[in-house]
């Protein structure tokens, strides 16, 4: 199989240097995966990426917006279905996928693998032992979580399969996927025991334990380490490792914590 990575020009703080859309080539049969959003210079670069060659499908790993909404326009325009987990009002997909779902194409198939955590309708991409990760892992960064026992569960899951190579949805290409799936793993359970210390200490709000655990970081990043810890104090609650949690206004970052 022969990978091609298509850039999408949408960078930003989540995103890093833009979006990963992925042709998979097997005897000239073509699966894409994530298309990103709707700009036409990228949706014009992935039809010109195809060259006449036969398209199986176009897959998205999950419905944000940086992944899905150009996969219905893509999918119309070759005539082929789009496939994921679910719908949203960016993308519909023409066939639903769940876990252990496959798909033919060329001398390959693709194998479906349902990854909740980043978000609840995520999916990640086995094709022999190179994994498609979209938001899963991301190359060069950690990612921003919704359910984070969840997430660790399909990170450790992860350690079970035969893996050669990561393709994530932003960054570059992982060719050590091991170390990388560890030291994401490490990295959670060490947040955790900070978030844990942190609010022992007496951070009382989600910004009070974000100033704490991050000290180190940018400012600027605040907002997305406080999606980070919002998950982990949930995780925590749900546990009972933190006896109570009064979660107010999650989204808007306002969070009371009574211990």
């Amino acid at each position: 199989m022969e990978v091609q990575k298509i850039l999408a020009p949408n960078p930003s703080m989540f995103t890093g240097s833009g979006t990963n859309t992925y042709l998979l080539d097997s005897a000239g049969e073509i699966l894409i995966v994530d298309p990103g959003p709707i700009i036409r210079s990228h949706e014009s670069a992935i039809i010109e990426a195809v060259d006449g060659r036969l398209v199986k499908g176009v897959l998205v790993t999950h419905t944000h917006v940086d992944h899905a909404p150009l996969a219905n326009p893509v999918a119309l325009r070759l005539g082929v279905p789009s496939y994921g987990y679910t719908q949203s009002a960016e993308f519909v997909p023409d066939v639903r996928l769940q876990e252990s779902d496959s798909l033919a194409f060329g001398a390959e198939t693709l194998e479906v693998l349902h990854t909740p955590g980043h978000a609840a309708d995520h999916l990640c991409f086995l094709v022999g032992k190179e994994l498609f990760t979209g938001d899963h892992i991301m190359g060069g960064s950690t990612v921003m979580i919704e359910d984070l026992a969840s997430y660790l569960k399909h990170l450790m899951r992860l350690r079970d399969v035969p893996l050669t190579r990561l393709f994530p949805g932003h960054g570059p290409e992982i060719s050590e996927p091991y170390r990388i799936i560890d030291r994401y793993i490490s990295h959670r359970l060490d947040r955790e025991q900070q978030v844990i210390a942190a609010v022992a200490a007496g951070a009382g709000t989600i910004g009070a334990v974000v100033e704490d655990v991050y000290a180190d970081v940018d400012p600027g990043l605040y907002t997305l380490a406080a999606y980070s810890v919002v998950a982990h104090v949930t995780k925590l609650r749900d546990e009972g490792v933190l006896a109570h949690v009064e979660v107010e206004e999650l989204w808007d970052g306002v969070v009371s914590l009574i211990v």
